[in-house]
């Protein structure tokens, strides 16, 4: 129904012809509103702060937390919506649900958790993952979720036998909100190898891991949310799932909803890097960076993960568990000295002075080095974390230089892991990145280009980063779905013809504002020069790890 005196804008926002994202980070509930038809154009977006806890020496969120925070950033999109365009939205025409991937929550015959949420940052799982890494002949990284339901069979836990159900964040907050038990193979591919042919769940391992475990967890089929592709319908609100969403009542049911999807996936849309050779860099708590394969690699890496797109592309991962938190904690500290200076500047304005002091420090950082490992970091072989800076009696000691050391040591992990996919040979076009860390222009992203010795593209929508990923692909899923109703899409092999390479390129970039930077010679012999100090402090980085319990 039109409303006289309402622009189009808001006319679309009442009618519900918009796509609604969001997405569940290490430390921001974001919610991002987008035009269906133009999911390039961001309505509204709103926020709320979270932190995990650790407790028992494990990492986890409380689920209370998950449902207040999705209720705060929801209310918070709907007053940004009405301030910006007097329009308070009551309905969508698609939803999507992100999170960050793998981990582990498993849940008994009537729903109920049988343990905390054990996120993808716990590095307990070694045993685990050693073992099925050999079974299966592919890489299990710690972070997996199959690695934590076997490491909890290793250790006879007693919830064990009970387990019903066990899906990532995302898939848990789209099963409550929707009743289906479902997930995105970008999601799900972080939770067991996904077969490139079928794109579902490696059905030759699914049987491995039956007869390894037999007796002692119910079959791996049963208790493994159903894969779903980018484009494919995943069920609808529930009047359940609406008081959830909106406890003031004001959304009802019915509005339908792409597959729930990880980070990684959403990472690849915000930054369109869905097909072969091309490749992005998510940088946030954690980092990590995907590359688009187009063939599969001739050796198991333990630095790689295998994992999919959201339409089941081959991809090799290289995650690192810690990025920016520990240049933040830094932040944090020249905050509290500029106001006990009583010169109080926001942390925006901390940031970008210390980004800034970071172009004038020398290419090599002046001998300095950053470890910036709050938590275990596979890569570096580092079972638990020491955040430590290190110099030498002659290092060059200059705030440049302190900041320059500061941002490549969140590339150094990072760097690392991409230097073996260099070895063998992939190929890339072009790498995205996304995150925070690079609203300062020219800064982190000159820096990333030096550590990957690649041109790096940072788009106009690197703020929004994977809310609004998510809400494209509900945006997508949406047009596939209006499409398929009406038959006028031919389809291959069932799927829709006009693919997710093929929309992003044609309905949301084509016009998008891309800045290029690419790697300058100094800036690589520097890094590189930083590299080989980093690999080789890694041996005081473990010392501190033997020497310092943290407990």
């Amino acid at each position: 129904m039109t409303v006289a005196g309402v622009d189009a804008t808001a006319q679309a926002i009442l009618d519900g012809r918009t796509a609604l994202g969001i997405e569940f980070g290490s430390t921001r509930i974001k919610a991002c509103l987008v035009d269906a038809d133009d999911p390039s154009t961001v309505l509204a977006v709103g926020g709320h702060e979270w932190e995990n806890q650790y407790r028992d020496r494990l990492w986890t969120y409380a689920l209370d937390d998950v449902w207040s925070g999705l209720r705060a950033a929801f209310a918070d999109l709907v007053a940004d919506a009405e301030r910006r365009h007097g329009a308070r939205p009551t309905t969508f025409g698609a939803i999507g649900v992100s999170a960050m991937m793998h981990g582990y929550l498993a849940f008994d015959e009537a729903g109920d958790l049988l343990v905390p949420f054990r996120t993808w940052r716990n590095t307990n799982t070694g045993p685990a993952a050693a073992e099925l890494t050999e079974l299966f002949g592919v890489n299990i990284p710690l972070r997996w979720s199959i690695a934590h339901l076997h490491q909890a069979v290793i250790d006879g836990e007693a919830h064990v036998p009970d387990v019903r159900f066990v899906t990532t964040l995302a898939g848990y907050v789209h099963w409550r909100l929707t009743g289906e038990k479902v997930l995105g193979v970008g999601d799900a591919s972080g939770m067991f190898p996904i077969d490139s042919g079928t794109r579902d769940y490696d059905a030759d391992l699914v049987s491995r891991y039956d007869e390894r475990a037999a007796g002692r967890v119910p079959a791996l089929a049963d208790l493994l949310p159903r894969v779903l592709a980018a484009g494919e319908a995943a069920g609808a609100l529930t009047a359940e799932g609406a008081a959830l969403l909106d406890p003031t009542g004001t959304v009802g049911a019915g509005i339908p909803f792409c597959a729930p999807e990880g980070d990684a996936g959403t990472g690849m849309v915000a930054t369109n890097a869905v097909a072969p050779r091309t490749g992005n860099v998510s940088a946030g708590t954690s980092i990590f960076a995907m590359v688009v394969l187009e063939r599969p690699l001739h050796s198991v890496h333990h630095e790689l993960d295998l994992v999919t797109t959201p339409s089941g592309d081959a991809v090799a991962m290289v995650h690192c568990n810690n990025g920016a938190s520990e240049l933040g904690a830094w932040a944090g500290l020249f905050g509290g000295f500029a106001a006990a200076a009583g010169v109080p500047v926001d942390s925006d304005a901390v940031f970008e002075a210390l980004f800034r002091a970071a172009l004038d420090g020398d290419a090599d950082a002046g001998g300095l080095l950053a470890y910036n490992h709050l938590a275990g970091e596979p890569i570096a072989g580092l079972d638990e974390g020491r955040p430590l800076f290190v110099r030498t009696p002659d290092s060059a000691f200059t705030l440049g230089n302190f900041a320059r050391a500061q941002l490549y040591g969140v590339f150094g992990t990072l760097a690392l892991g991409m230097r073996v996919l260099d070895a063998e040979g992939v190929g890339l076009d072009r790498m995205f990145a996304h995150g925070g860390l690079f609203r300062t222009a020219g800064v982190a992203q000159r820096f990333l280009a030096a550590a990957l010795n690649a041109p790096v593209a940072v788009g106009d929508t690197a703020s929004e980063g994977g809310a609004w990923g998510i809400a494209v692909l509900a945006a997508y899923t949406r047009a596939v779905q209006d499409s398929s109703s009406r038959a006028s899409l031919s389809t291959r092999a069932g799927r829709p013809a006009s693919t997710l390479p093929e929309y992003l390129e044609q309905t949301v970039f084509a016009d998008a504002a891309i800045d290029v930077a690419a790697p300058e010679p100094a800036d690589v012999a520097g890094f590189t020069a930083y590299l080989d100090r980093y690999r080789a402090g890694l041996a005081v980085e473990a010392a501190a790890v033997t020497a310092l319990s943290g407990r």
